[in-house]
């Protein structure tokens, strides 16, 4: 896999999610198990948008071809899908989440790992 794909991945994964989130809260919330109070759906909406955000970012960059900025990025990538990786793992397994969190647990592990694989163990490589 390239940087580039992984950045595609990670694109597609955040607006798609992020869209669910954002115009489908009840929906979305409900099918991860939770209760779709008013307040769970304004933290799903907001979460949402941060996931468009992200999607929208990694879609900007995926071309970006300059080493120290490749760094920064996957870096801060990293750190933002082991923490959401440690958040659901957490929820499902304390019963927050029904086992549709342990699709959550997959996509920020398989992210985490391809961002510390291209930051880490092959850095230069695009």
């Amino acid at each position: 896999m390239r940087l580039r794909s992984l950045f595609i991945l990670n694109a597609v994964l955040g607006f798609g999610f992020g869209v669910g989130f954002l115009l489908l809260p009840g929906t979305m919330v409900k099918l991860y198990g939770m209760e779709p109070i008013p307040s769970a759906n304004l933290l799903g909406q907001l979460f949402g948008v941060e996931l468009i955000a992200v999607g929208l970012l990694c879609w900007f960059v995926r071309g970006i071809s300059d080493p120290a900025a490749q760094r920064a990025i996957m870096l801060a990538l990293l750190i933002a899908d082991v923490a959401g990786l440690i958040v659901v793992l957490i929820g499902t397994l304390s019963g927050v989440m029904n086992a549709v969190g342990w699709s959550g647990v997959v996509i920020y592990a398989v992210l985490a790992a391809g961002y510390a694989y291209f930051r880490f163990i092959k850095p230069g490589v695009p």
